[in-house]
């Protein structure tokens, strides 16, 4: 053969070569239709995070009254909002939602040391908001010039979060409010600045109020085709312009048309397949279909342990999301509690912070962040990496499931227990120190095991304790004083392979 023949056929190799590497790279392409994008599994990085950290932050920041949902109740005639916006800044054909904006400086913002704490405090992924209901959208937009570069801070809120949050080794996250935006704002009322045309592309498009709330009385509504085409390029360009890990939506993304949903998915999916980026997405409710992304509970958390990984957001504040003059944070024990109990029921938590609207971060939330970490740091190996065990724990504090329904879940007690697995150790979490340092754990029990424990330690502190394996349970004895405040650790590894009852 010569070398013409040779190159002839090295060509033709190449050719069929590339021929089938595309047939594949088209078969593992996902498309426009819910049964392809079923497909998705979630990566592992996910399920092995377990813990990150947001923030609602933006003009709704300035007045820091009530809660998040002020660009909207402002406009609400009776509403106690409405009464303190009147009195504080005046008319609303005078003073409206975007007279917040230029107030908005965040001349304290430095993303970098954000992005420290939230290492400190034991963060996996991280990022902002990156456009809440109120339509302002909190990076440098090609789209709309309502954006933190253009106005407010002239800085890009998302760009520079992305650089500090992937430099120091998380994954970086955007959440999507913006389908609430729809009658959000009365834009038809022209006794308030919304109604202006001037400023449309920041309060949307003209419709009657009481869409607001037919939007969920209506399970068929939806909104117009401007507005759906205003939905997804804003989604895509943050996915363009960010390449964020994981894309979070808020509910009522419903009133979508449900192509939009899917044909964002597909693009989402399918672009962070030729970056090789292996990527999340979540929804609320029915907002999907089940397996195409990942359910997400807000303010809420299941009872029981679930075969798919699933997420929860919740506030440090029991009543905002936003920074308020009067905050009621949740203590650093519930918090962590909350991790331990979503992270054995095959969940991972996102937590939010309100920063305030120059850029601090309160005192107080700062100081639960780092209490959060440190006890991370010494007990995080029961919670990273981990996966479910046969069950979730045992305990007599039942957990109420329900959208928004945390505030009626009770505090855990030293009778409450929760199990993780990794590998071959078995992690024990007590959510409160018992009496006189004496733990029992009921469920193993009873002949469970099939083997005697080979090794027990007590991952918490350097406490020296004593066991025993009998009928009505695990007891085990610590020696000392409690190591700190929270929850404690245990990990157990067996000699042989469980047994069953």
């Amino acid at each position: 053969m010569d070398t013409g023949d040779k190159m002839k056929k090295a060509v033709l190799v190449f050719v069929v070569f590339c021929l089938f590497c595309s047939a594949g790279c088209v078969r593992q392409k996902y498309e426009a239709r819910w049964e392809s994008l079923v497909q998705y599994e979630c990566p592992e990085w996910f399920r092995d995070a377990k813990f990150g950290i947001y923030c609602h932050w933006g003009p709704y920041s300035v007045p820091a009254y009530k809660n998040e949902w002020y660009s909207h109740w402002m406009y609400v005639k009776g509403h106690d909002i409405y009464h303190y916006h009147l009195g504080k800044y005046g008319a609303l054909d005078r003073f409206g939602y975007k007279d917040f904006i230029p107030l908005f400086k965040a001349e304290k913002f430095d993303p970098k040391e954000w992005a420290d704490l939230f290492v400190k405090a034991g963060a996996r992924f991280a990022g902002p908001v990156a456009e809440h209901a109120d339509g302002f959208a909190m990076w440098d937009s090609d789209l709309t010039t309502w954006d933190a570069k253009e106005r407010g801070p002239g800085r890009d809120v998302v760009g520079e979060m992305e650089k500090a949050i992937r430099s120091r080794g998380l994954k970086f996250i955007t959440t999507l409010h913006h389908q609430w935006l729809y009658a959000w704002y009365p834009t038809m009322d022209r006794n308030t600045d919304a109604s202006n045309p001037e400023y449309r592309d920041l309060y949307g498009p003209p419709v009657p109020s009481d869409y607001f709330n037919l939007a969920w009385s209506d399970s068929s509504f939806r909104v117009s085709e401007e507005f759906n085409q205003r939905w997804i390029k804003r989604a895509i360009e943050v996915v363009d312009k960010y390449h964020p890990d994981l894309v979070y939506f808020d509910s009522k993304l419903h009133i979508i048309d449900e192509q939009y949903r899917i044909d964002f998915l597909r693009y989402f999916y399918n672009s962070a397949m030729r970056r090789k980026q292996d990527v999340v997405c979540t929804y609320k409710h029915e907002d999907m279909v089940t397996g195409a992304a990942v359910l997400d509970l807000e303010r809420a958390r299941m009872g029981s342990l679930s075969p798919v990984p699933w997420l929860t957001d919740d506030s440090m504040d029991w009543n905002s999301w936003c920074d308020v003059a009067d905050p009621e944070y949740k203590s650093s024990n519930r918090i962590i509690d909350f991790i331990v109990d979503v992270v054995s029921k095959n969940g991972s938590v996102l937590l939010n912070i309100p920063p305030k609207a120059n850029g601090e971060i309160p005192a107080p939330v700062r100081e639960r962040l780092l209490e959060i970490g440190a006890w991370l740091e010494v007990n995080g190996e029961a919670i990273y990496g981990t996966r479910p065990w046969k069950i979730c724990g045992e305990g007599p504090t039942e957990v109420v499931e329900g959208h928004l329904n945390e505030r009626q879940n009770k505090d855990m007690t030293w009778r409450d227990i929760r199990f993780t697995k990794k590998d071959e150790w078995l992690y024990i979490i007590v959510l409160d120190w018992p009496p006189e340092g004496q733990f029992q754990i009921k469920t193993l029990g009873g002949g469970y095991f099939s083997a005697p424990i080979k090794n027990l330690s007590f991952v918490s502190g350097t406490n020296s304790c004593t066991w025993t394996l009998e009928k009505a349970g695990l007891n085990i004895h610590v020696n000392g004083q409690k190591p700190n405040d929270f929850a404690y650790v245990f990990k157990v590894m067996l000699e042989a392979r469980e047994g069953g009852h």
